[in-house]
């Protein structure tokens, strides 16, 4: 499976909006940008894949990879979102968040309290990959997209272990961007009052790579996870 390559005309034209894309609160932080949003999701790898089961709303944390115009997301043969996935036709709906925490936000008030964030909602129906070639490069993804370079550098699933993974594909049409930057909205009112205000950055650390027990005596650790 080759990554898609849409033409300069199809990657500077935005999402177009829908109902469920539009934001009710602070619009001016909406943004249906192709690059921004493209950069929000390649910059994680955990998701929250939601859907209604019964009824009632699940949502479930779950490792992704965007290819393209696409997101694939993996799971067990045994999660029942998965295997509604490949049962119709039509698809699944769902909907798919993926949030950056930037900095906490403190406001001389509680209420003006908030995040920097990063975000993206994606909506639409998930179809289950059939294809093999398809689901092995979308796995590929999926473990580069935690560690780039890893899937050339591990063992790949075997005929047993593909047959335990299922994976589904997302469609990347409803899609939007949100994000806060910036210090805290404090009141004029507040400002004379004697509390700290002020942002707390976030940002992910990564720690010295612990090698396994059974690690065999020698093994240099990756030069993908000593750049990290």
């Amino acid at each position: 499976m080759e990554s898609p390559q849409p033409d300069e005309t199809t990657t500077r034209t935005p999402y177009a909006r829908t109902s469920r894309t539009t934001g009710t609160r602070a619009r001016e932080r909406m943004s249906y940008d192709r690059e921004s949003v493209h950069g929000i999701l390649d910059a994680g790898y955990l998701c929250h894949l939601a859907f209604a089961r019964e009824g009632r709303p699940v949502v479930l944390p779950t490792l992704y990879a965007r290819v393209g115009e696409h997101l694939y997301v993996h799971g067990s043969t045994g999660s029942r979102p998965l295997r509604e996935a490949g049962r119709s036709a039509s698809g699944m709906p769902v909907c798919v968040t993926v949030t950056h925490v930037d900095g906490l936000v403190l406001a001389k008030s509680a209420f003006h309290h908030s995040l920097n964030y990063r975000s993206v909602v994606a909506h639409g129906d998930a179809y289950e990959v059939t294809d093999h070639e398809e689901r092995l490069a979308a796995l590929d993804a999926v473990v580069n997209n935690v560690v780039h370079g890893r899937a050339d550098d591990s063992r790949r699933a075997d005929a047993k272990e593909l047959a335990a993974t299922a994976v589904i594909r997302l469609a990347l049409d409803e899609v939007s961007a949100k994000v806060r930057t910036g210090g805290p909205n404090d009141d004029p009112e507040d400002l004379d009052l004697p509390y700290w205000t002020g942002v707390v950055p976030v940002s992910p650390a990564y720690g010295t790579p612990i090698p396994a027990d059974h690690l065999n005596p020698g093994t240099p650790v990756p030069g993908y996870l000593t750049a990290r």
